[in-house]
């Protein structure tokens, strides 16, 4: 994955909160193996679901707060190919610059929603979380919450490839549930039920389906800064390490290598199997209406 070097980039659709302490409260999940199993089972990738909660508040050591490093030094697609953070802001700004005239073409408005990149434990409208949550989002604050550490988790713990694209795909999927909620079909998630026909597994995977629509249209997304895409190339590599991640994430993979069984009727997120599909779904088509997971 590669960016324009002379794109400029828009820092103002993140918050860099990294090394901040978070005032009061108990953290939503807990650290440590218990509040991981509780992610794998029902939080991974989650919306809003802050059922579960833990004795360990998380609070980080007091730290100097890094909120302006973003800022400071992420500027320009050259930034983006070289520092990691930067990659992230720019594949942020990718992702919005294709939804926003998506959804204008098709009468529409998006409003934009932003990124926060946090450690340890943050403070959002859907409570207090941790790190162990893993990547989220928030409808009630519509922001995208990322603690940058579980990109290292995803390859060690979850058996990813990893790669660049493997994090855009993840970032991508979160901006998928942003946008189910501007749709108003994220709702049909909270009925609380599981299984491998749920509605929670329909809109994780249709999350997984936009991703893919994005990538698709990422190399032909004009920059609001150059009038050129700000990303320039996606290799057949790069996909492979999209789906590679996305099968990491599966409910049965997960559950096979945490509880050493696969029970479907507690799935929330979808098999490997089918979250590769729907991925490639929207990757092949480049067009949202082929997400309809709920038909």
């Amino acid at each position: 994955m590669q960016f324009d070097d002379d794109a400029n980039l828009d820092t103002s659709e993140v918050q860099d909160v990294r090394g901040s302490r978070v005032p009061g409260g108990k953290a939503t999940i807990g650290g440590g193996l218990a509040g991981l199993i509780a992610l794998f089972f029902g939080l991974f990738f989650g919306t809003n679901e802050f059922g579960l909660s833990s004795d360990d508040t998380g609070t980080p050591a007091t730290t100097v707060s890094s909120a302006a490093q973003v800022q400071q030094h992420c500027r320009t697609g050259s930034d983006a190919n070289t520092k990691d953070d930067c990659r992230i802001v720019a594949v942020v700004n990718s992702v919005q610059d294709y939804w926003r005239p998506e959804f204008r073409r098709r009468s529409g408005t998006y409003t934009p929603a932003s990124t926060v990149f946090f450690t340890h434990q943050v403070s959002t409208a859907c409570g207090a979380a941790t790190s162990a949550v893993g990547p989220f989002y928030c409808p009630g604050d519509r922001k995208v919450y990322l603690d940058l550490g579980f990109f290292d988790e995803l390859r060690t713990k979850f058996g990813s490839s990893g790669g660049p694209f493997a994090q855009a795909y993840v970032v991508a999927h979160e901006y998928g549930h942003h946008v189910q909620n501007l749709m108003g079909t994220l709702k049909r998630s909270q009925d609380g039920r599981t299984g491998q026909n749920s509605n929670a597994v329909k809109v994780e995977l249709q999350a997984d389906c936009y991703a893919g629509v994005w990538a698709r249209n990422a190399t032909r997304t004009p920059d609001e800064s150059t009038g050129r895409p700000l990303i320039t190339n996606l290799t057949d590599a790069d996909i492979r390490d999209g789906l590679d991640a996305a099968a990491a994430v599966g409910d049965d993979r997960i559950q096979e290598r945490f509880q050493g069984r696969v029970t479907p009727e507690s799935w929330t997120h979808g098999s490997a199997q089918q979250r590769q599909q729907w991925f490639y779904q929207g990757y092949r088509s480049g067009d949202m209406a082929q997400c309809n997971t709920f038909r």
